[in-house]
C-alpha cells in the first residue's frame, strides 16, 4: 500500500550555520518521496515513516558494520 523512492546521493552547494557564521559548503544530499494510499495509511503516519529513515540514515556508521 506504500511505495518508496530514494534518489542518488549528490554532492550540491548548501547553506552552513556555525556559531561564527553561516557559509556556503558542499553537502551530500538525497531526495526520499513516498506514496501511499490514503485510505490506508494517513498523513501523519506516513511522515513519520520518512522521518525516521532520515533519522537512521543520517547517524548511519559504516564503521560499525565491520
Amino acid at each position: 500500500s506504500a511505495i518508496l523512492a530514494i534518489g542518488a546521493i549528490r554532492k550540491v552547494p548548501a547553506v552552513i550555520e556555525t556559531s561564527e557564521g553561516d557559509f556556503i559548503g558542499i553537502r551530500h544530499k538525497m531526495y526520499l518521496s513516498h506514496s501511499y494510499d490514503h485510505r490506508v495509511i494517513n498523513g501523519a503516519l506516513g511522515g513519520l515513516l520518512i522521518k525516521e529513515i532520515k533519522d537512521i540514515l543520517e547517524a548511519w556508521d559504516v564503521d560499525q558494520l565491520a
